[in-house]
């Protein structure tokens, strides 16, 4: 694992008043969960056992943001999609690893080199509109997500029989006093007991005996058991949603700048992002084999209702203890879940509003960032204890809403990162760009083809699929042809440059001007995702409705 060198942090030598961090308890140490490096640090770790104590001190945000992601809703949508369609969608979880890998790379770079959260950044560079756009979703779609959140927490807490009125404002009381302790060590710590929870989905597959020939069959060949029908095309863009959310974008970037991470060890942080990557599949991969094989052949095969009815199922298939596990997988996917989407929401307040926004800092300091804090958590366990609720569609609708807001999320991602402005030396390859392009047409795609399903409920989906990868491998070609082009044209970059380059303070900085067709291509995507999440609303009445 090679580590940028440069002689000094620059963040010691810039002048008073020349960076962009919003917040000046953003410099300082690294203060992590697993150790602790100064501010300046100039030792070169050439040796394996320095390079892993350096790892293990940077380590936290992009194992949190992955984890993050196995949380109420995705315990909920992979077993979904285990019980109502065997492992035959395993296929899509291996798919998911380089766009987990190359969305939260850029937001890494964007945080590391700039010092400014992803909100701040889009509202300063593309004005109020598009901020509007962008950050004004996220705050929806980040505040529905928590809900869920809170759904999990109430239906563990029934599996053991126990009252919700007690579990949700308890479980609300803990995320809120985890976090304001102003000590970003300490909340760290909290989250890796959570990350270690995480690992019980694991056992839960020994208990089950899978059969490992078809396991490794479905995960390798795309397919679905009973056909691209149009609820498994809703559950694999609630699977995309669930597993590279927008919310992530938003929080590991203010992550990494709360913890002080900077360029010199940005290659730690990438190495904690594909570590956490990998991490969430493997979960989410267990439980989907989990609910797959248990239910097998049994009168709750394709009747999902909720991730509490999963572990009432698995009480009555596999025996108690598989039950229990569940259900502490549940509590605390949803506790970490919860923490995490929530704070990525009050740091994008901090962002917008320009108020102190870090665990780093006291109650007294950051009333107004912890304040919005605890009031999304208080009237999200409020919500919940609403009686008769259809929990289980909400959960899976709000699943499906991230993955069709996705691609309008990642292009604002991919246009800050080919920002000179913003990341000079540091904005992205040819390459790069071209793969993030053929993820958004992928994810585009799959809207698509929910909307398509949506308004036309007796067109087969399945006759969609040879146009557009016929349309995608057009677009493949296009793309080749221009990383070819962009590598000939481009400049080399002196690795000092990037060294030693910072983003300026953001005043400094020339907007940059959108040419017509942009514009228009923008609008466009706006009014289509508009059209897509009205579809999607009515898509999960219908389903509400049935159930």
């Amino acid at each position: 694992m090679e580590v940028l060198l440069m002689p000094i942090d620059d963040f010691t030598l810039a002048p008073p008043g020349t960076l962009a961090v919003l917040d000046d308890a953003h410099i300082g140490d690294i203060t992590g969960a697993l150790g602790t490096i100064r501010h300046n640090d100039t030792h070169a770790r050439r040796s394996w056992k320095g390079r892993l104590l350096a790892l293990l001190a940077i380590m936290g945000p992009g194992l949190i943001v992955m984890v993050g992601d196995n949380d109420a809703g995705g315990v909920a949508t992979y077993t979904q999609a285990g019980q109502n369609f065997g492992t035959s969608l395993l296929w899509t979880l291996p798919l998911l690893v380089p766009v987990l890998i190359v969305n939260q790379e850029m937001v890494v770079r964007l945080g590391a080199v700039t010092g400014v959260g992803h909100a701040r950044l889009i509202f300063e560079r593309f004005g109020t509109f598009w901020g509007a756009f962008s950050v004004g979703d996220l705050f929806i779609l980040n505040f529905l997500t928590i809900v869920t959140e809170f759904i999990g927490i109430r239906l563990a807490a029934a599996y053991f029989g126990v009252t919700p009125y007690l579990v949700v404002p308890l479980a609300a009381l803990a995320l809120v006093a985890m976090t304001i302790t102003g000590s970003f060590r300490r909340w760290e710590r909290c989250m890796y007991l959570f990350i270690a929870g995480n690992f019980l989905a694991i056992p839960l597959v020994f208990l089950v005996h899978p059969d490992l020939a078809q396991i490794g069959h479905d995960t390798v060949v795309p397919h679905i058991s009973g056909g691209a029908v149009s609820d498994a095309v809703l559950l694999i863009v609630a699977i995309v949603g669930t597993t590279v959310a927008p919310w992530q974008l938003f929080f590991q970037q203010s992550n990494v700048i709360d913890k002080r991470i900077t360029p010199r060890w940005l290659q730690y942080e990438r190495a904690d992002t594909v570590i956490g990557s990998f991490v969430v599949i493997v979960g989410a991969g267990a439980l989907m084999i989990t609910a797959a094989v248990a239910f097998h052949h049994t009168a709750l095969a394709g009747h999902f209702t909720d991730a509490g009815g999963v572990a009432a199922g698995l009480r009555l298939t596999i025996g108690g203890a598989a039950g229990a596990i569940f259900a502490v997988v549940l509590l605390n996917a949803s506790i970490i879940g919860a923490s995490a989407v929530t704070l990525a929401t009050a740091y994008a307040c901090g962002d917008v509003f320009r108020i102190n926004h870090s665990l780093h800092r006291g109650v007294g300091d950051a009333k107004l960032f912890y304040s919005v804090f605890t009031c999304l958590v208080a009237l999200a366990a409020g919500i919940v204890l609403i009686p008769d609720a259809p929990l289980g569609v909400i959960t899976t609708a709000v699943q499906a809403l991230a993955g069709v807001l996705l691609p309008s999320a990642t292009v604002f991602l991919l246009l800050l990162c080919n920002d000179k402005e913003v990341l000079g030396p540091w904005a992205n390859a040819p390459w790069l760009n071209a793969l993030a392009s053929m993820i958004v047409a992928v994810l585009l795609m799959l809207s698509a083809i929910l909307v398509v399903n949506t308004l036309f409920a007796a067109f087969d989906v399945a006759d969609l699929v040879p146009w557009l990868a016929a349309a995608l491998g057009a677009l493949l070609v296009v793309l080749l042809a221009a990383t070819v082009l962009a590598y000939r044209r481009r400049e080399e970059v002196a690795r000092i440059h990037r060294a030693t380059w910072r983003m300026p303070q953001l005043a400094l900085l020339d907007r940059p001007a959108w040419s017509l067709s942009r514009q228009v291509g923008m609008l466009a995507l706006r009014g289509y995702l508009v059209v897509a999440v009205l579809l999607l609303i009515v898509k999960a009445v219908e389903l509400s409705i049935v159930r």
